[in-house]
């Protein structure tokens, strides 16, 4: 696998915002892409956020494979002081319910003149300016499909007792493994100029083809899975008319299936799972 590198320089100011805002909040909403729960965790804030109680948000359940998604809440609310809460962020009932969890991580704040602080947080293309907007109830942060909108640091009062501090997207310098960048990549998590459209293609082939190929042959109308990802690639490309004078047009067949994978033309897809011990001793490690 190619190794993905990407840190932009505002990034690098949001690590630094997030170490002087943390001493500041009661709250951490932690929005994580519920398709890869652990690749969308960001090392940088399990390590300043000290013992702050946190909501981890994991968004795009409904893109996510259910069974997964509830293993991943039953595994990270094993940890002290964590509720996990899968979620759409279009859903106004779901975000209903995040003022009363943050209130109930921080019990002793609350009433008149002591609002319970919270701040956003997560990698870009999360869902954070969606959420940030749901509940404000108005629109307050930029919203767009592409990776690291969000520019500025703001407070927003949600209610008397509540106010939310929302932080520019954090990407770190390179993920803990190149399995992680893949999913990121995968997601729609990384700019699509930041990686090679053909490689992330093919890994999700692969993983598609071991973990869901049903979805595949669905999709695709495919009677088998081939034995190599880059045969199964042919084959789709034939399918969708990918193919030109005898040569497989890669760039093209790649972009319908990544945007196939994003959209949830594939169906619920998770990318990763609790339950494999690389991901648990990667997590221990942070």
């Amino acid at each position: 696998m190619a190794k993905i590198n990407w840190f932009p320089g505002h990034m690098a100011k949001a690590k630094r915002q997030i170490s002087e805002i943390i001493p500041k909040i009661d709250v951490v909403i932690e929005v994580l892409d519920a398709r890869i729960p652990l690749s969308s965790m960001n090392p940088v804030l399990t390590k300043v956020r000290r013992d702050k109680p946190v909501l981890r948000l994991l968004s795009k359940s409904d893109l996510a494979d259910p069974t997964v998604t509830e293993k991943w809440q039953r595994f990270y609310e094993q940890e002290k002081n964590i509720i996990v809460l899968p979620i759409v962020m279009q859903d106004k009932k779901q975000l209903a319910r995040i003022p009363n969890l943050c209130r109930k991580l921080a019990p002793f704040r609350g009433g008149i003149g002591k609002p319970v602080r919270s701040v956003v947080v997560g990698i870009p293309n999360v869902g954070k300016s969606t959420l940030i907007n749901g509940l404000a109830g108005k629109k307050v942060a930029r919203v767009g499909d592409e990776p690291a909108v969000t520019r500025a640091q703001q407070r927003i009062q949600i209610a008397n007792d509540f106010t939310l501090m929302d932080t520019p997207g954090i990407m770190w310098p390179s993920p803990e493994s190149e399995l992680g960048g893949y999913r990121l990549a995968a997601s729609g998590a990384i700019r699509d100029t930041a990686v090679e459209y053909e490689d992330i293609a093919l890994f999700a082939i692969d993983y598609l083809a071991q973990r869901y190929p049903e979805a595949l042959k669905q999709r695709y109308k495919l009677d088998t899975i081939a034995e190599t990802a880059m045969e199964c690639m042919e084959a789709i490309a034939k399918h969708r008319a990918c193919v030109k004078g005898g040569s497989v047009d890669w760039h093209k067949v790649s972009e319908i299936v990544l945007k196939d994978l994003r959209n949830g033309s594939l169906g619920r897809i998770s990318l990763e799972e609790p339950d494999n011990e690389i991901l648990y001793r990667d997590l221990l490690e942070h």
